[in-house]
């Protein structure tokens, strides 16, 4: 399952991190694989959270190799099991994470976030969008709401709603 949302998170609502940990956690929980774009901000939140539940972080950068990941895109390598050098920059590292992910969960988020619900959608994956995460997760909210696909206004929800997608993905067609 792919987390997205903010590397840069002065725009988001204090306890929107809190919620990315939450995510991660339960993530971990189910002993689902979670994926991220090897960022900082809500993505290594919910790593965090999935580490400490013990559970497996699979990042995807957008660096050919880890020099460049930390010197050139100064991104961490912290919280992820396994990085996966792409070479592709942001964009087509955003497109390769939302290809080989099975779901998207979707917080507070800026331009690649946005980039990335884009790429979900166009692909047919099952995506939550947390409520009132700040960031473009507004505009994703309205964008939503014209499509009809389900805003999830609390983890609990995001959960439940989520293993609903997973197993029937093509319900909503």
């Amino acid at each position: 399952m792919q987390h997205s949302g903010a590397a840069e998170t002065s725009k988001c609502p204090e306890n929107s991190l809190f919620k990315g940990k939450e995510i991660g956690r339960e993530v971990a929980r189910r002993k689902i694989v979670l994926m991220n774009g090897a960022t900082t901000g809500f993505p290594l939140w919910a790593a965090i959270g999935a580490k400490e539940e013990n559970g497996f972080v699979v990042g995807i950068s957008p660096a050919s190799n880890i020099k460049e990941h930390i010197e050139l895109y100064n991104l961490p390598t912290d919280y992820n099991d396994i990085i996966i050098y792409t070479g592709l920059g942001y964009s087509g590292r955003n497109f390769l994470l939302t290809r080989s992910a099975d779901a998207i969960i979707i917080g507070c988020g800026r331009i690649g976030t946005l980039n990335e619900f884009t790429d979900g959608f166009e692909d047919k994956k099952p995506i939550g969008v947390l409520k009132n995460a700040g960031g473009t997760t507004d505009l994703i909210e309205e964008i939503i709401e014209q499509l009809k696909d389900i805003p999830l206004e609390d983890i609990e929800n995001l959960e439940r709603e989520f293993m609903e997608m997973l197993q029937n993905p093509h319900s909503g067609e």
